[in-house]
């Protein structure tokens, strides 16, 4: 059995109650705050202090064997918090020190010694009143022997100074190796661009000295991470997942560890009234070698063309073959910073605060096929979150989507934005996938692209297949939906691994309150109500709904999740609607509430009126295992043919 409890250092954790503190000045003992994850990892690490634990193990402990994880994020970002709450520097570690290649073995001191001994290589002891080591001593009392003993004494002469000779030279040769090792990259730095398979692009530091100018820096670099991903035999990293290290003064190997990437390039954007100044180097992460550097001075009306540009550059400099460079079309400057603000807004979560500036940039240039998708998009995402009658928005839903392919069908934005009319508007299965695929096949590295076709293969009963297209996206870019891959497992009623899915989303972006509320519906079907109720609290909170959060408390106190199912059910739908919060709340979002609450005549009638709203989630509705109640209803099983989904 593990132990209960260890000291190491100024540290005592107590594995029990789940609790580490540090001995502070006074001997006053502080408590660390440290999440469940890093937790147990920091347990595991104890547990086998002195010895390698793998990284494979870690999962198998963590996660579990058979539940699909983005290990090498979840894994990196426990370790970065081990080592925040034990103040170890990764470069001159304490206490977690990394074995490349392996994993990792945790270092405690005892009376200022190592536990884990050094290997100290043997030695033959001598014998007491024996010869000495260089065979020279007197063994016999022949006369002869000092004069052998002399001849002797020339011949190891004469021998050791070879030996001194052959060590010199030997010695003379590895160091030469070791300085070529060392130098190498430097000195011949093309060499290591062939190994380049996989680039992050950090995100572009803003040096305008004018703070209102960071979208432009942003844009930049999702256009120039959207034009590198175009070549097919090269990963690159979304722009979710860098962006996490804007402004990070962090060493380029260890973000290039944590994304798991061979290659960063990194840079520099400066915007005049007139002119674009931009600086960027390749750099190869495991040697920290600059590959290849360059700067760019352009005229603004020029400005849009640099990402394609750099990304033909930076292919050629890896060796990756590169797709064929599209025609430039001329984008206005203006209507194309316009459509950088719209995408700043879009990446921000607020996708209403980016409508004008997708309008304004079509204004400004009625052929910019990007910005049309971005408005379809846009559109769409008013309509499916719940918040906009379908009916305001669907002509200019569909329109946007049909001139964005009109403008420009290579462009795999606007096949995906018409797939997602089919797909949740005019409910024709059929026509989002074909969309879906050519969307896909035009750009096999589009996340967004994986996820809308997951929810096609969900909607029409390929669930084993939707999981594993959501892993696809996931693995492109695992912070755009942290959500997504849980919300599939749940969907397909694989609520352990839902479970396990969104605990290691959560782990490592705990602010994200769509995780927590899918969690929280995977828990109370796990019969874990208690935990569901914690999380449907944490979602208040995060969502800056203090008096929700605490009435919710309040309600399973008073009653359990029952209670809570009945307060979600009733009060928030209420209360907005009297504070005026929204204009429209979709009758879908609000009959999973009563479905919750087991309220059947109620949720019947909801999901009539949704029906009746072309509310676009409806089509979710054979896979939402709190409707499972009413599959064998008449009234049920008529609405799911009338929508043209496929039966139970």
């Amino acid at each position: 059995m593990p132990e209960s409890q260890y000291k190491f250092a100024e540290f005592q954790l107590d594995c029990a109650g789940f609790e580490l503190r540090r001995q502070g000045r006074a001997q006053k003992s502080e408590r660390i705050s440290l999440e469940r994850i890093p937790m147990e990892l920091l347990i595991l690490l104890l547990e086998r202090q002195g010895s390698v634990v793998t990284r494979q193990e870690i999962v198998d402990r963590l996660w579990g064997k058979d539940v699909f994880v983005d290990t090498e994020h979840g894994i990196n970002t426990a370790i970065r918090k081990v080592r925040q709450a034990l103040k170890d520097d990764p470069d001159n570690p304490r206490f977690v020190h990394t074995v490349s290649g392996k994993g990792y073995r945790f270092v405690t001191e005892k009376n200022g010694q190592s536990e884990t001994p050094a290997l100290v290589e043997g030695r033959t002891p001598r014998t007491p009143g024996g010869p000495d080591s260089s065979g020279l001593g007197p063994t016999t009392t022949d006369p002869t022997a000092p004069r052998r003993a002399l001849t002797r004494l020339a011949l190891t002469s004469r021998v050791l100074t070879k030996r001194k000779t052959v060590i010199a030279i030997a010695a003379l040769s590895l160091l030469a190796a070791a300085l070529l090792v060392v130098l190498r990259p430097r000195l011949f730095p093309s060499t290591q661009a062939a190994h380049i398979h996989s680039l992050a692009v950090i995100p572009l530091a803003n040096l305008s000295g004018d703070s209102s100018q960071e979208y432009f820096a942003d844009g930049m670099t999702d256009e120039l991470i959207t034009a590198l991903a175009k070549n097919r035999n090269l990963r690159v990293v979304s722009r979710t997942s860098t962006m996490q290290y804007k402004g990070a003064q962090r060493p380029v190997r260890d973000i290039a560890r944590e994304l798991g990437v061979d290659g960063i390039v990194e840079g520099s954007i400066e915007r005049t009234a007139n002119r674009v100044h931009m600086t960027v180097q390749l750099i190869y992460a495991p040697t920290d070698s600059h590959v290849w550097a360059e700067s760019y001075d352009r005229d603004l009306n020029q400005a849009y063309s640099l990402p394609q540009e750099l990304s033909q550059t930076v292919a050629k400099e890896v060796k990756a073959a590169t797709s064929p460079a599209p025609a430039q079309r001329y984008i206005n400057p203006e209507a194309h910073d316009a459509y950088l603000k719209g995408l700043e807004f879009w990446f921000g979560d607020n996708a209403r605060g980016g409508l004008e500036y997708f309008e304004k940039a079509i204004q400004l240039q009625p052929d910019y096929a990007a910005a049309w998708s971005g408005l379809s998009d846009t559109y769409a995402v008013l309509s499916v979150s719940g918040d906009t009658p379908s009916d305001e928005v669907r002509t200019k839903w569909e329109s946007a989507a049909r001139k964005a392919l009109e403008l420009d069908d290579s462009l795999p934005e606007a096949h995906n934005s018409m797939a997602g009319w089919y797909l949740f508007y005019v409910w024709d299965w059929k026509r989002a996938e074909a969309e879906s695929l050519r969307s896909l096949a035009l750009d096999p590295h589009f996340a967004e692209g994986y996820h809308l076709h997951s929810y096609i293969l969900t909607v029409t009963g390929h669930l084993a297949e939707a999981v594993e297209e959501q892993k696809r996206g996931m693995a492109i870019d695992a912070f755009a939906r942290p959500w997504a891959l849980g919300y599939t497992y749940y969907h397909a009623r694989q609520f352990e691994a839902a479970v396990s899915e969104l605990r290691l989303r959560i782990a490592a972006m705990s602010t994200d309150p769509g995780c927590h509320n899918i969690l929280a519906d995977s828990y109370h079907f796990l019969g874990l109500n208690k935990e569901a109720a914690q999380e449907m609290e944490l979602a208040h909170l995060l969502l800056g709904e203090k008096e929700s959060a605490a009435a919710l408390q309040r309600a399973f106190q008073r009653g359990g999740f029952i209670a809570v199912a009945d307060w979600e059910a009733d009060v928030p739908w209420q209360g907005s609607a009297k504070r005026g919060a929204k204009k429209y709340i979709s009758p879908y979002w609000h009959a999973l509430a009563t479905a919750r609450a087991g309220r059947k005549e109620q949720t019947l009638h909801l999901l009539e009126q949704a029906y009746s709203d072309h509310s676009p989630r409806i089509i979710f509705l054979q896979n939402e295992p709190v409707f499972d109640f009413l599959h064998s209803d008449p009234r049920y099983q008529a609405l799911v043919k009338k929508i043209g989904l496929p039966p139970s």
